[in-house]
């Protein structure tokens, strides 16, 4: 069954204010990784540790303790391994290596000896210093990834991140999810030391000490639903024990509470307790705003044992299709937008990062659909693309998530005098480049480009896709081109009283002559 949809509501509405973009992380990474965020040096001092730095760039190791021999302390671009040693040593030491390599940042929590975990709460594992071991009994609220064990764990003062979990065999990235038959809602009871990654304090490669199972199970649906925006009806079943109370976070006044049937488990000799099943149904309201994501929550309890699950879903919205500029003004949420626009730049190829500009302004779009989908697509710049996405921002920098890739102009770079050769189309594009020979037109930018001995002329000069009436006039003025300037124009083929030329032409670039 899969439980990746079920999520604690409090963990729903952070997820919808900030999100977390494995696209990002992985783009992140490319530039500078780590093998392991957790290396035990041999208290004895035998034998070294070791682990492997990954990374775009130069890069240096910072933090260095006396007790501590790292070797190298800085690399080049490539992937380098780097050891640690230290003496023999009978108490416990621990520090936190900071990898640098321009602006990107990793850590290596590095210990050596035997330490004491901490007993605390989650709250207490916030507010404590990273390096040291803590012990804390919470509950899985969100599994992140079964094969490293990495999920989200709450026991009511906060919410911790567990970065890795040991199976029951003490060996890390070997399924310990499936190892230790973890599922959401499970109390468990771990130990491990603290880090703290970009604002998120973690745990690091867990020992699991003891698995509390919880007392109620999603059972369906096994994937999260997509309402229509119209709204309609959500149900969800599920597997209990002792008392079920459903609950819809106040956060959700869209959502409504209809029905539960219950169906009782049958007593044998083998199970004198079984589990119960329920059918819980809720109304959606017709959603007139943006896409957005909803959320259900379950309580069991069973004498003194409680446990809690919260089932997420999406809800279809309403598309905006405006300029790039009124996405750049608006707020960072949900709602969809549909932007069109010329791709100015691929910055990753593999996961569609790319920048797109209209004659309004320029967006970065932070992936287009999964890994591969925008080199499947065979998309290039210059090309002009449609894509839906939400109003996203980082470091405060507004950006497009969630790109979908909904449909694209393909656009042929070709010379002047290639350009000549081509038929008449409406709807075929070139991307064309010449030197600006004579401006007839400076209002409205027509004029003529010129390579070698070859003239062509270009009837308007438009500063983006999309421009109309009045926001087509004064191009050549507001970016500065001149006669003599370079100039990178797209558009299409016709002739005009027997002269070809180029109409309509969407502005991509210019370079001033020397």
């Amino acid at each position: 069954m899969k439980l990746k949809y079920i999520i604690p509501s409090f963990i729903a509405l952070v997820a919808m204010l900030v999100g977390c973009s494995e696209k990002y992380e992985a783009a992140h990474l490319n530039d500078l990784r780590v093998s392991s965020s957790y290396v035990i040096v041999p208290a004895d001092g035998q034998s070294p540790a070791e682990f492997t730095v990954r990374a775009a760039g130069n890069w240096e190791i910072q933090n260095i303790p006396n007790w501590l021999t790292v070797t190298p302390q800085a690399g080049s671009a490539g992937e380098t391994k780097v050891t640690l040693s230290a003496p023999a040593t009978t108490g416990a030491l621990s520090t936190v290596l900071k990898i640098v390599s321009g602006s990107y940042v990793q850590e290596v929590n590095v210990q050596q000896g035997k330490v004491v975990a901490e007993t605390a709460t989650c709250k207490q594992i916030i507010d404590g210093n990273d390096g040291k071991t803590f012990r804390v009994r919470a509950a899985i609220t969100q599994i992140a990834n079964t094969h490293y064990g990495n999920m989200y764990i709450d026991d009511g003062t906060g919410t911790v991140y567990i970065y890795g979990t040991n199976d029951k065999d003490g060996k890390a990235a070997n399924d310990p999810i499936a190892s230790w038959g973890l599922e959401l809602g499970d109390i468990v009871t771990v130990e491990g030391p603290k880090t703290t990654y970009n604002g998120t304090v973690e745990l690091v490669n867990v020992t699991v000490l003891k698995v509390e199972k919880s007392l109620v199970k999603v059972l369906e649906p096994e994937t999260a639903p997509v309402i229509k925006k119209e709204g309609g009806e959500l149900t969800v079943k599920l597997s209990f024990k002792g008392a079920l109370v459903p609950t819809v976070p106040d956060a959700y006044d869209w959502i409504r509470y209809k029905t539960m049937s219950i169906t009782k488990g049958t007593v044998t000799a083998v199970d004198p307790n079984p589990a119960d099943t329920a059918t819980v149904k809720f109304a959606i309201d017709e959603n007139a705003a943006g896409a957005r994501k909803g959320a259900v929550s379950f309580a069991a309890t069973q004498g003194s044992q409680s446990s809690s699950v919260t089932f997420e879903f999406s809800q279809e919205g309403a598309i905006t299709e405006c300029p790039i500029a009124d996405f750049l003004a608006a707020e960072v949420g949900t709602a969809q937008y549909r932007l069109t626009g010329i791709i100015t730049n691929v910055a990753k190829a593999a996961y569609g990062n790319v920048y797109i500009a209209d004659y309004s302004g320029e967006v970065y779009v932070y992936g287009i659909g999964a890994k591969g989908d925008f080199e499947k697509l065979g998309l290039k710049e210059g090309d002009i693309v449609t894509l839906l996405g939400n109003r996203g921002e980082y470091k405060g920098t507004a950006q497009m998530t969630g790109g979908q890739y909904e449909s694209s102009i393909s656009v042929t770079e070709v010379t002047i005098d290639e350009f000549l050769t081509k038929e008449d189309a409406k709807d075929v594009y070139y991307k064309v480049t010449g030197t600006v020979d004579e401006i007839a037109n400076a209002t409205y930018g027509n004029l003529y480009l010129k390579s070698g001995d070859t003239r062509l002329y270009v009837y308007g000069t438009y500063p983006g896709w999309g421009a109309t009436g009045d926001a087509r006039k004064d191009c050549l003025a507001n970016k500065d081109i001149a006669v003599g300037d370079e100039l990178t124009v797209i558009g299409v083929k016709s002739t005009y009283k027997g002269t070809p030329q180029v109409n309509g032409g969407i502005y991509f670039s210019h370079k001033k002559a020397n």
